[in-house]
């Protein structure tokens, strides 16, 4: 009983970080990327996001308790998890290891991002494009954003591997070195649309 309780959580934490936070994260990243064309360009991307109809209702339920959910039961994965010589190669093992580090790195991040723009959204502040900017001025929040994103990222993309394997997508070690390369294709195009994004507020 309790084997299939623990293979019921692993299934839906995967799932959760692929749908719906995956696809969050990758709009969150695409509203940010409008910073590229300027502030007046961002403004209007934030804008429409915020006037969203039932906004509060998706973000409860779509955003931060599928997100709560993915992050208790990854910490717990992160400290209880060994690494697999047998099942895993050298290269996957890399991968598995830090899979569990970008976790805690993005958990920080999120929770740190979540207090400085939507939290404070609550008290008065208006979450826009001179509010990016005035925090991404100092040289540390610029450095912080760089390498949670970053690490954000990651923990999407590889964890996208292991979604596939999870849910017998990718069966076949040749299917799993093509979803390898798959994904690392995606962690390089997310990334430049995050730091661009990350810069074009600078």
């Amino acid at each position: 009983m309790a084997g299939n309780k623990e293979f019921f959580n692993r299934k839906l934490h995967s799932l959760l970080g692929v749908i719906p936070v995956g696809v969050f994260l990758i709009q969150h990243l695409v509203v940010n990327h409008f910073a590229t064309r300027g502030p007046e360009a961002f403004n209007e991307a934030a804008a429409f996001m915020e006037h969203l109809p039932f906004r509060y209702v998706l973000e409860i339920f779509i955003i931060f308790l599928p997100l709560l959910y993915h992050a208790v039961y990854g910490i717990y994965i992160a400290f209880t998890a060994k690494n697999n010589n047998v099942q895993y190669n050298y290269f996957r093992n890399w991968m598995f290891m830090l899979q569990r580090v970008s976790g805690i790195i993005t958990l920080i991040f999120v929770a740190w991002h979540v207090w400085q723009t939507r939290v404070q959204a609550f008290f008065g502040a208006e979450v826009n494009y001179d509010m990016m900017a005035s925090i991404l001025s100092s040289p540390f929040y610029l450095i912080f954003y760089l390498v949670g994103v970053l690490a954000t990222i990651f923990h999407f993309s590889n964890g996208l591997w292991s979604f596939a394997v999870s849910w017998g997508i990718t069966v076949t070690p040749r299917s799993q070195v093509i979803s390898t390369y798959v994904t690392i294709g995606i962690f390089i195009a997310l990334s430049i649309v995050g730091v661009r994004a990350i810069f074009a507020f600078v």
